[in-house]
């Protein structure tokens, strides 16, 4: 027997910012959704990941009616650094383009989607696991599977895609419709939380011969660093110690020398990957996010990419909804990859500026090291950077 069967307009699937971002835009414009989620709630609350928000994302946090927090606590960056060795380069993104970025914490965004979720008595039904399976038909929808061992069912009129990169709604679109493009990089990321003073007010993006390093933060008492890492590396092969060692060997001495050093209190490795699948829509399914483009952390992309997708989709779907003009929703996947693409050039430039590969030679580094001069020297290149930094227009 069927416990939860139900009918809504748009089925989200996945439970994340993107769905909840998405849920909460339906529900303030009269448009009911449910959410699936393979995870438990409380998993996808305490996940960490990257912190700088475009003005853009922060926007749409005002327009979801929930960005009283990070206007009241966000942390506003009017520029960045990028260090050579120990030669360092401010970008003044608020000179070069008028416009800043915020930082504030992806499970802080999360926790304030979650709140009004909750607060809007959308339906959740979370820890699905693998179970979730996706019915396109020619005027609706069926998302089916099991959540807590509980079957359930919903029919909607759409079926959004929010579920990451490793989840169902992607392999829904039949292979001989959809194109994966991918580029995945040989290193990872090796990151930690520590309850320690950031090492500079602002990020510091650094490169060496050695490898990558970043310098970040979520408030005045606890710092998230990261370098460059084997993908054979398991968490286990970095003591906190030996992490402060390879962070402190490639900043600047003058930064290096003054940091601040403490137990780590979370530590894991990211993998690097440039990917995008085309199209991101097919017959009533739509993706968003992680489920449609993966780029390398490097830049802080990623939640806001997913973000711009959302606005494009709650938009055709506030347009369908309200006068049953589908024109925004045909388009959906032609307006979203133009900006994707652009988000995954600027990522991959940024990851091969900074990064050491392991089969480059000689002259691939110095190509990097006149990269870098040339960007030194170079106002409007660096005006370009600040201009993607910050975030393409919507």
């Amino acid at each position: 027997m069927n416990n939860n069967a139900l009918t809504v307009d748009v089925a989200i699937i996945g439970a994340g910012p993107s769905g909840m971002l998405l849920a909460r835009l339906l529900k303030l414009n009269g448009i009911s959704s449910a959410l699936v989620e393979r995870q438990s709630m409380s998993h996808v609350i305490s996940r960490i990941r990257a912190g700088v928000l475009e003005q853009g994302s922060v926007d749409m946090m005002k327009l979801a009616e929930i960005g009283d927090r990070v206007s009241r606590e966000g942390d506003q960056h009017t520029g960045f650094s990028i260090t050579y060795g120990n030669d360092s380069l401010r970008i003044d993104l608020e000179k070069l383009t008028g416009k800043n970025v915020t930082v504030y914490g992806q499970t802080e965004v999360t926790k304030d989607l979650y709140k009004v979720i909750e607060q809007d008595d959308i339906p959740l039904l979370e820890e699905t696991g693998d179970s979730t399976q996706i019915e396109l038909n020619s005027n609706h929808v069926m998302v089916s599977g099991a959540s807590n061992g509980t079957p359930f069912s919903i029919e909607a009129t759409f079926v959004a895609g929010c579920d990451g990169f490793h989840g169902v709604a992607r392999k829904t679109i039949p292979h001989n419709v959809r194109k994966d493009f991918e580029r995945v990089y040989p290193f990872g990321w090796l990151g930690i939380l520590s309850e320690t003073k950031p090492a500079d007010h602002e990020l510091i993006y650094a490169s060496d011969d050695a490898g990558f390093a970043l310098c970040s933060m979520r408030n005045e008492r606890l710092s998230r660093y990261y370098v460059q890492c084997s993908t054979k590396d398991k968490v286990e092969d970095w003591s906190d110690d030996r992490f402060w060692d390879a962070l402190r060997s490639r900043i600047p001495h003058q930064i290096a020398k003054d940091i601040e050093t403490g137990p780590s209190i979370e530590k894991s490795i990211a993998p690097l990957r440039s990917f995008v699948c085309e199209p991101i829509q097919y017959r009533r399914l739509f993706l968003c996010g992680d489920a449609a483009h993966i780029v390398p952390p490097t830049g802080a992309k990623g939640l806001n990419l997913a973000f711009s997708d959302v606005y494009y989709l709650s938009k055709g779907l506030v347009q369908y909804f309200d006068g049953d003009d589908e024109t925004a929703l045909q388009n959906y996947s032609t307006t979203a990859l133009a900006r994707i693409w652009k988000s995954e050039r600027f990522s991959w430039w940024m990851t091969s500026l900074l990064h050491k590969f392991d089969e480059q030679d000689s002259f691939s580094d110095r190509m990097r090291r006149a990269e870098f001069d040339f960007l030194m020297e170079s106002e409007d290149y660096q005006r370009a950077l600040a201009i993607n930094y910050i975030g393409l227009p919507y």
